[in-house]
C-alpha cells in the first residue's frame, strides 16, 4: 500500500518534475534498467541531485545522496521510482537512503518489477521513514513507458513513426519518396534511432529505398540501432547498405518458420543473425517480439513500409505512434499509404490515439500519441 498525498503542493510537483527532467537526461542509455531522477531537499532547497546514468552505474538516489554530501540528514528524497531494496549489480538503495538519514521519500511510480514492488516502500516505513507514493504518477509513468511495458509484458515497447503528406502518401505513383517530410523532421526521427535498441523496416523498404538505417545526428555521434529486416522468403540483397562496415550494430534478417535454406547461408555468412519465427507464410511478429526481448532488446522503432506498419497494427504490438506530415498533398490512386495491409471493417474496430501531442518540425506538423486497440480496459471507448 501507498501513502497517497491528498493535495500535492507546488513545492512537491516542483521538486518531482525537477527529478523527472534529470531522468530524462537518461534517455536511451539506461536499458535493460528504468530511467530514474531523485533531488535530495532540505528546508526547502535542493542540496542534491542524481539520475541513472547506465546499466552498473549507481542509481538516482545514490547520485543525489552523494551529491547533498552532509546535507541527507533530515533531508527529504524525491524520486520518479519506488526505491529498490534488492541486490541487483548495485546494492539497494533503501540501504543508501536509511544511511543517510533521509527523513522523508516521496516517489512517483511503485515498480512492478517482482524483485521490487512494494518492498522498498515498506522496507522504509518498517525503518521508520515517512514514505508518501504516486506523486505525478502520470508523468512518471510516461517517463518510464518502455520499462513498465518490458516488465509486464516481457517485450520490447515498439514505436511506429511514418513521414507522410497531408493525404497519407509516403511517395508518389512512380515511387519517388526524397524527402517528403523537412530536415527538421529528418533530424527528430534519428534522434528517435539514437534512443531505441532497434529499428525495423520490411524488406520492400530495403529493395526499393536501399536505407542505412543509421543515425546521422548534428555535432555528436548517436549510437545506432540494431537493424532488423522482416523478410519472410530471405530477399534481402547482399550488397545492402544495412551491411555497414563502419557501423557497430549488427543485422537481423527475421523470416518466416522455414525459408530457403540456400539464401539463409548465404545471409549469414554476411554477417546477419537469421532469427526463424513461427508464422508458416509470414513473420510472425509477436514471436519475434519474445525472441527480441530475449535477446536483450527492450525497445523497437518500425520506420515503414506499408505492410509492416499494418501488420504490426493488426499484431497489437505497436505502444505508441509518432506520425510526420508534409504541408504537400500528392494524391494519386497508384501512390502508396504509409499503411495498407487489408485494413478494418468497421470503425469501432481502428486502433486508437490517445494522449495525443501535436507540434511543428520545421514546416511540418508531428502528431504522436499512445496506442489503445479496441477491447483493451484503457480503450476510451469503454
Amino acid at each position: 500500500m501507498t501513502t497517497e498525498s491528498p493535495e500535492i503542493s507546488q513545492e512537491t510537483t516542483r521538486f518531482m518534475s525537477r527529478a523527472i527532467r534529470l531522468a530524462r537526461r537518461g534517455l536511451g542509455r539506461t536499458s535493460p534498467n528504468p530511467m530514474v531522477g531523485a533531488v535530495v531537499v532540505k528546508a526547502g532547497k535542493i542540496v542534491g541531485e542524481g539520475f541513472h546514468r547506465a546499466p552498473g552505474e549507481p542509481h538516482a538516489e545514490v547520485e543525489a545522496i552523494r551529491s547533498a554530501g552532509d546535507e541527507t540528514q533530515e533531508a527529504e528524497l524525491f524520486v520518479t521510482l519506488e526505491p529498490c531494496n534488492h541486490y541487483g549489480r548495485t546494492p539497494p538503495c533503501t540501504q543508501a537512503i536509511m544511511a543517510a538519514g533521509i527523513k522523508k521519500v516521496y516517489y512517483g511510480i511503485d515498480d512492478p518489477n517482482p524483485a521490487v514492488i512494494g518492498g522498498g516502500a515498506g522496507f522504509l516505513r518498517k525503518a521508520g521513514i515517512e514514505v508518501v507514493g504516486q506523486v505525478l504518477e502520470n508523468r512518471c509513468k510516461s517517463l518510464n513507458e518502455v520499462y513498465l511495458a518490458n516488465v509486464t509484458l516481457k517485450r520490447p515497447y515498439v514505436y511506429l513513426k511514418l513521414a507522410m503528406s497531408l493525404d497519407g502518401r509516403i511517395a508518389t505513383r512512380t515511387g519517388h519518396s526524397k524527402w517528403i517530410t523537412s530536415e527538421a523532421s529528418r533530424l527528430k526521427a534519428h534522434r528517435m534511432r539514437d534512443r531505441v535498441c532497434a529499428i525495423m523496416v520490411g524488406i520492400e523498404t530495403i529493395i526499393s529505398d536501399n536505407p542505412f538505417l543509421t543515425t546521422r545526428l548534428k555535432g555528436r555521434t548517436g549510437q545506432d540501432p540494431i537493424r532488423i529486416v522482416a523478410d519472410s522468403n530471405l530477399r534481402t540483397p547482399l550488397d545492402a547498405n544495412i551491411f555497414n562496415q563502419t557501423s557497430p550494430s549488427g543485422v537481423i534478417i527475421a523470416t518466416r518458420l522455414n525459408p530457403p535454406s540456400r539464401l539463409k547461408a548465404r545471409l549469414e555468412k554476411k554477417g546477419a543473425k537469421i532469427v526463424q519465427t513461427s508464422g508458416v507464410e509470414r513473420v510472425d511478429l509477436n514471436d519475434l517480439l519474445s525472441t527480441l526481448f530475449k535477446m536483450g532488446i527492450t525497445s523497437l522503432l518500425i520506420e515503414g513500409g506499408a505492410r509492416l506498419a499494418w501488420g504490426a497494427l493488426e499484431a497489437r504490438i505497436v505502444d505508441r505512434c509518432t506520425f510526420f506530415y508534409a504541408p504537400i498533398i500528392i494524391g494519386g490512386k497508384s501512390a502508396p499509404s504509409g499503411v495498407s495491409g487489408i485494413g478494418i471493417k468497421r470503425l469501432e474496430e481502428a486502433p486508437r490515439l490517445v494522449e495525443m501531442r501535436s507540434s511543428k518540425a520545421g514546416p511540418d506538423i508531428l502528431v504522436e500519441g499512445r496506442v489503445v486497440y479496441p477491447g483493451e480496459v484503457n480503450d476510451i471507448t469503454d
